[in-house]
């Protein structure tokens, strides 16, 4: 699953990034209104965290946005703001559930798993390409020709899952250090290339022939060896 996590307190937003991370669920966060709009009408999510007090648009203004858009991506409404106004505000909007803060963990994920199962599509669970299947469930990269199959760790499956989701396509390092890392991560870009290592030594452990492909000074790209 992917989420689009808008929030503007940052030491709460890396937060719910690791919770999320911990549940195998990919988060791009992000940390204004505007480019929470940008990233959601440009990007395609099984759901969307918004906080509704947010530097540029509020989130009120942001959902109204989407909805006007036609965009069918379910909306969980994560604010300190409880007062009854505010939460049919953000229900009438288009919100899709509105959790108040503080929250527990456990209540976040159930919520995010909640509204997706009853939104417009379901999530992805598995993703498919070639010879190989990713499952969300487990967390495994599995041969679907030969049944042999690996787990694989946090961000290994983080990049798998990105690469599976843009087969063939080459992925520039910059936009792959912004989705797996975050937008302001100070990691280097080594940490990308011993990922990338880890991740061709698995796909030959369950003797794929999908391959892990460099383009120098570019990026990478997930290709069916001929």
């Amino acid at each position: 699953m992917r989420v689009l996590l808008v929030e503007d307190d940052r030491i709460l937003s890396a937060t719910i990034c690791k919770l999320l991370e911990k549940e195998r669920i990919t988060a791009d966060p992000v940390y204004n209104g505007n480019d929470g709009l940008d990233w959601a009408l440009s990007s395609d999510y099984d759901a969307i965290i918004l906080d509704v007090m947010l530097p540029g648009m509020d989130g009120f203004s942001v959902l109204r946005e989407l909805r006007h858009e036609k965009v069918p991506t379910p909306v969980l409404m994560l604010t300190a703001r409880t007062e009854l106004e505010d939460r049919l505000t953000g229900l009438d909007s288009g919100a899709d559930y509105y959790l108040s803060k503080p929250f527990e963990s456990a209540e976040l994920i159930s919520c995010l798993h909640a509204i997706t199962r009853r939104g417009t599509r379901a999530p992805m669970m598995s993703l498919h390409y070639g010879d190989i299947t990713l499952e969300q469930k487990d967390g495994k990269l599995k041969n679907t020709e030969n049944t042999q199959e690996v787990k694989l760790g946090a961000k290994e499956y983080q990049l798998m899952e990105l690469f599976l989701r843009n087969p063939a396509q080459i992925l520039v390092k910059e936009t792959i250090q912004e989705r797996i890392w975050g937008l302001e991560s100070d990691a280097e870009y080594n940490n990308l290339e011993v990922y990338v290592s880890f991740l061709r030594k698995k796909l030959s452990f369950i003797g794929s022939r999908m391959k892990i492909k460099a383009t120098r000074g570019v990026g990478y790209a997930l290709e069916e060896e001929k």
